[in-house]
């Protein structure tokens, strides 16, 4: 069944916003992106997007599907049965889902209970994003995210525990450059594992076609795992002109995450403990700089908000573009980094982008994001999100009663 969308504005997911245009979609994919005159005597379903703007479904490449937004969240989830972990899961996927989020990277779960949800997702038995999972992340002995991650030291065990993530069916691997703000005891100025231990983890994932992803804060462990050859730098705190000279020789992506600790300086008081609040505080600022600072230089950036920690709401994702607005990333640029160069990074092949042959993965949103960010950034102003050709019902999350196929929502 065919169905047009006409009325209101496109974003294409990469640089233009098209008046007077219309996306006809049929099986789940973009048949015809065209000015409307090319459809005209279409007598078929239509939907109207009159006063609104027709982008491609956000997708957040830095996620955590098995942490909750608690004010202290490991602790919570150490607390769940693996069915529990699993039936939690699901029911974040799909509230991001219901955000306007149809896609999403998990950079990091607990003992792979994730990969069920990916599975189920992705195979289309259940209702959610795309999803691509890195499984555990690889970090040293005492290192950031050790309560859960693959702990190895030196190059062969690295070597040994990219191999495990592999097995295991992850998408990509994920390496710990750095300390972090949620493990007590460490730093995340510090460089963890050694230029050479980052190198030979970085060229083992590559070697089985796998991309990387580094949680990286401090200078001198972003530069270790540039240097490696990583695929995308998570958080980057404390950006230097080297860091961002080398990122850019290299096309290696940023991923700033700034929801993670803007919901942490703005909870103070609710449950976060003290040591997360005092390095939350003592490094915000370098963040929100060396953000800038990247985008200014016209790095590669891709959208991902950590969701899972302090106060960081699964389904909340979208708020990310606003925060970067207000750095001073231009809308147009916010809306690309959360669409295309987002799909990009995260190889989801004919997603993110509105054009002929693309999936028919949808945000229908009230007024111009380009103008305006809050149209996008604000679910409130979320008309229709669309997954596969399928409109979701929100905030129930169950398919559209007609004229689409009904399938009642987990």
């Amino acid at each position: 069944m065919q169905v047009l969308y006409k009325g209101g504005a496109v974003f294409d997911g990469v640089d233009r916003v098209l008046d007077l245009h219309g996306v006809l979609v049929a099986d789940g994919r973009v048949e015809k992106l065209a000015p409307l005159a090319a459809f005209d005597g279409f007598a078929g379903e239509t939907v109207d997007t009159a006063g609104g703007t027709l982008m491609p479904g956000l997708i957040d490449c830095h996620v955590h599907l098995c942490l909750g937004g608690e004010g202290d969240p490991g602790t919570a989830a150490e607390k769940l049965l693996p069915g529990q972990m699993v039936m939690k899961a699901l029911a974040r996927a799909q509230a991001t889902l219901a955000g306007g989020v149809t896609g999403i990277r998990d950079c990091g779960g607990r003992d792979y209970l994730e990969f069920a949800v990916r599975d189920a997702c992705n195979g289309g038995q259940l209702l959610g994003p795309s999803i691509r999972a890195s499984g555990r992340m690889i970090c040293m002995t005492g290192g950031h995210g050790n309560r859960n991650g693959r702990i190895a030291d030196g190059i062969d065990e690295v070597v040994k525990a990219v191999r495990e993530q592999i097995h295991a069916g992850s998408d990509l691997v994920k390496i710990m450059a750095t300390g972090g703000i949620m493990t007590p005891g460490v730093n995340p100025e510090d460089a963890h594992y050694s230029a050479e231990e980052m190198a030979a983890g970085i060229k083992e994932a590559n070697r089985f076609h796998r991309r990387t992803a580094s949680h990286a804060q401090g200078a001198e462990g972003i530069l270790n795992a540039v240097r490696g050859g990583i695929d995308s730098i998570e958080h980057g705190i404390f950006l230097t002109d080297e860091c961002i000279r080398e990122m850019l020789n290299g096309g290696v992506y940023l991923v700033p995450t700034l929801a993670a600790l803007r919901n942490i300086v703005d909870n103070k008081n609710h449950g976060i403990p003290d040591y997360v609040m005092e390095k939350a505080a003592r490094v915000s600022e370098h963040h929100l700089r060396s953000i800038k600072m990247f985008y200014d230089a016209g790095g590669k950036i891709a959208m991902g908000t950590d969701a899972g920690t302090p106060f960081n709401r699964h389904g909340a994702n979208a708020r990310e573009l606003a925060f970067m607005v207000n750095i001073g990333v231009a809308p147009l640029d916010a809306m690309r980094f959360a669409t295309s160069a987002a799909a990009d990074l995260v190889d989801l092949p004919g997603e993110g982008r509105i054009a002929d042959g693309a999936c028919a993965d949808f945000l229908l949103v009230h007024g111009d994001p380009a103008a305006d960010i809050e149209c996008v950034a604000n679910p409130d102003n979320h008309r229709l999100v669309v997954k596969g050709g399928q409109p979701v019902t929100l905030p129930a999350m169950a398919f559209s009663a007609s004229p689409f196929q009904t399938l009642a929502a987990f």
